[in-house]
């Protein structure tokens, strides 16, 4: 696996656009880019990692028969404590970006709490085909969270995990463990591991022939040279 540092490296201010580019220029042209509907939650954010890959589906389980009481000890004791769980945290390395293969079941299954939760595990953001909620406190926190939709719903007896560590797919786009997962205002894509460099040297190029036009124009135009057309 590519060190993160390397990754760092190598994609160090690279947008969605320009890998979007370098994919293009290795034949890799309806490979990589996930499906528009898994945007960000709020503008300004991007990912740059290797993913961390989780699957949940869909669960058979209901709630039995109780009372709110009751109700509470099953949601804490019983389905976060065995059917919706996290053990892939653990595993998290720095600048991981967690890729959550979720059913569209209209559960908010990421919120307020493990996508920070995410972050002090050391992932730097979360990319989901499921739903996200507490959106307000999501936006505050400043966590890249990626999602498909914007839900009210918790799991409880409607989506569970299944597993970590294995090949998933996210909007329409196969994600192995380790592969790159870039995001910003353009949406999300993947890079796989085994093209990570070459992918990056086009999009590189691509990059800073875009930064020289712009650069011009910006001359001709009198604008102060922001960090967008600065070429490393």
């Amino acid at each position: 696996m590519v060190d993160y540092a390397e990754i760092e490296k190598l994609y160090a201010g690279l947008r969605v656009s320009d890998v979007r580019d370098g994919l293009d220029w290795i034949g890799l042209f309806s490979k990589g880019s996930v499906d528009q509907s898994i945007r960000p939650l709020f503008p300004g954010v991007r990912i740059a990692g290797p993913a961390l890959t989780v699957r949940l589906v869909a669960s058979h389980e209901q709630a039995p028969p109780m009372t709110a009481d009751e109700y509470t000890d099953w949601a804490y004791a019983h389905w976060y404590g065995s059917r919706h769980i996290s053990p892939y945290k653990a595993e998290i390395s720095r600048g991981d970006v967690v890729v959550i293969e979720a059913p569209d079941l209209g559960v908010g299954q990421l919120g307020s709490n493990n996508t920070l939760a995410f972050l002090t595990f050391g992932a730097q953001g979360v990319v989901s085909s499921g739903g996200v909620r507490d959106t307000d406190e999501c936006r505050l926190q400043g966590v890249p969270v990626f999602a498909q939709h914007i839900s009210q719903t918790m799991t409880q007896g409607r989506i569970e995990y299944l597993e970590h560590g294995v090949p998933v797919t996210i909007g329409g786009q196969r994600v192995n463990p380790g592969d790159l997962v870039v995001g910003d205002g353009d949406g999300v894509i993947i890079v796989p591991e085994q093209h990570l460099e070459e992918v990056a040297k086009y999009a590189r190029q691509e990059a800073d022939n875009d930064k020289r036009g712009r650069r011009k124009m910006y001359e001709q135009l009198g604008w102060a040279l922001d960090d967008t057309v600065q070429i490393a």
